[in-house]
């Protein structure tokens, strides 16, 4: 679950203002004290599109339970309440792990109702590790380089060319960083979030996580309690599978929303060419695959960079029509113009997306045990592509480096909680990267949560995205504590309708200029969908 390349939204040039200096340990003492408490020191980083935007930087231990040792950089941003009824800080989390929330402060305020946000300090952060925060970690650029080998292993040589390339990215990380991998996991980021509760002042923290951040989310609850005043949990990690079982059920679901896509191209085959038969449609898909295969599109599209490329569309359907639009072209016209420019909007890894791998990889390895035996991986790989051929061995050696990761596994914490305030968890009933049935499983850990279901929507992060009934749940919530509850027995408490799947944009070839659909949230000059706006904010967690 990991931000995807390309795809992060920066809210321009950040500045980060620093801590004010710390007093220095007492000469006498015997051992090394606690620091005192930093106050954050912010000052004015604006963008064009958040006018109000201030940054700051915290300094925090690289291992709690050692609070006078080594220490490392947080980096924050904010946008300050305006409300005289001041509700305290509402923390917001992309997801990844790895994923860059710095972006995210300007986004929500300006996402929420205004007298919603004017009553809360809305802060971004990176969490450790990621982006502006430091140090940041970037285990081997150019990973994803293209072109790498088909993600398909087509025999023992191609197999052990796979394990070697997963084996140099977890030894190259143990080289440049064997001395920060042990405290780059949930539990540590969970205590990093009370370390900005605490210097931000507030006796509670509220929260708004997705994705990964709903597990962050439910670890800090468990950590912490009594320090949760409200918390939003969007797009549910199920806590039941972390982390190598959820792969595996990605795996399924992906291919699951690859259906739906190519189901959408067929119904739009007077656009698209494509055929009006959905499994017609997913044969060419694969045709396109095995011809990338044998001659890669512009010479940097292979199998593995198309998967990549059609990936985000199981996140999100806004997507959808300039993804047809490229494979039409390339299938109908021979143009693979389009497809490289596809492949570069959506799928390409820049310098943000190998640190954010590198985040995944690091927090992933660490939190929860990984077989060891690649003969686990090769079995569970075939088994899954059997069934979901669509990104099984991709999303394999994806997660890879888990099996030769140079540092210790821990123990994913009980998050069951009976201790906090209502928790509001919303979901769609066909999310890929995480499948309904986690936010079920989580909702049912936190007594007293309450589930809102987007009936049909297949989309990833499904708050400030367009669909105003989910937006009014959370923003009552936010506002007064105000929880929807559904008759006995039922499973949601309340049920919103999915948005409309989108129209097709007209099929793009060598040096058209690509449409832009109508949207509603205001950014670089244009005006995008909000949902768009929202995922390439999110990154496209895997």
């Amino acid at each position: 679950m990991t931000p995807r390349a390309g795809m992060l939204i920066a809210a321009g040039a950040l500045v980060a203002g620093t801590v004010t200096a710390l007093p220095a340990v007492p000469a006498d003492a015997t051992e090394p004290a606690p620091r005192p408490l930093p106050r954050l020191a912010w000052t004015d980083c604006a963008t064009k599109a958040y006018p109000k935007l201030q940054c700051a930087s915290l300094e925090v231990p690289l291992d709690h339970d050692d609070p006078a040792g080594r220490e490392i950089t947080l980096a924050l941003t904010r946008v300050p309440h305006t409300a005289e009824s001041f509700q305290g800080p509402l923390l917001v989390n992309p997801g990844g792990p790895g994923g860059s929330g710095r972006g995210m402060a300007g986004y929500v305020a300006a996402s929420l109702p205004p007298e919603v946000a004017a009553q809360y300090d809305v802060i971004g952060f990176d969490p450790r590790g990621v982006g502006k925060s430091e140090p940041a970690l970037d285990c081997r650029p150019g990973h994803f380089a293209p072109v790498r080998p088909d993600s398909v292993p087509r025999g023992s040589r191609a197999e052990r060319a796979g394990t070697e390339r997963a084996r140099a990215f977890a030894e190259a990380c143990g080289e440049k960083y064997g001395d920060v991998l042990p405290y780059v996991d949930t539990v540590s980021a969970a205590k990093d979030l009370d370390a900005i509760r605490s210097a931000l002042g507030a006796p509670k923290l509220n929260y708004l996580g997705y994705s990964y951040g709903t597990y962050l989310g439910a670890v800090y609850a468990r950590l912490f309690p009594d320090r949760v005043r409200r918390m939003a949990l969007d797009s549910v990690v199920d806590p039941h599978g972390v982390w190598y079982e959820g792969n595996l059920r990605q795996n399924l679901a992906f291919d699951a929303r690859h259906k739906d896509f190519t189901a959408w191209v067929a119904r739009y085959d007077a656009t698209y060419r494509l055929g009006t038969d959905p499994a017609a449609v997913e044969a060419a898909w694969y045709r396109m695959r095995d011809a990338v295969r044998a001659e890669p599109a512009g010479g940097k599209v292979g199998p593995g960079e198309l998967e990549d490329t059609f990936l985000p569309g199981g996140y999100y359907d806004g997507y959808w029509p300039k993804l047809a639009s490229a494979f039409s072209a390339y299938v109908n016209e021979g143009d693979s113009g389009p497809l490289v420019e596809a492949y570069e909007r959506y799928g390409e890894a820049d310098a943000a997306a190998d640190n954010g791998y590198s985040v995944y990889a690091s927090v992933q390895c660490r939190d929860a045990g990984w077989p060891r035996d690649w003969n686990v991986w090769r079995k569970d790989g075939w088994e899954t592509h059997a069934k979901a051929p669509f990104s099984s061995w991709n999303n394999i050696w994806y997660n890879a480096p888990c099996a030769f990761w140079p540092v210790e596994s821990l123990t994913p914490p009980d998050v069951s909680n009976d201790q906090v305030p209502p928790v509001l968890v919303l979901q769609a009933t066909d999310d890929a990267a995480t499948p309904y049935e986690g936010a079920v499983a989580l909702h049912r850990l936190l007594r007293g949560s309450r589930l809102v279901v987007e009936e049909g929507g297949g989309n990833h992060g499904v708050t400030l995205a367009g669909n105003d009934c989910l937006d009014d749940h959370l923003a009552a919530y936010l506002a007064t504590g105000e929880v929807p509850r559904g008759a006995d027995g039922a499973e949601a408490d309340a049920v919103c309708a999915a948005l409309p799947e989108p129209e097709p944009d007209p099929v793009v070839t060598t040096g058209s200029a690509p449409s832009e659909r109508s949207g509603t949230r205001a950014g670089a000059g244009r005006t995008v969908p909000a949902g768009t706006a929202l995922h390439g904010l999110l990154g496209h967690v895997r």
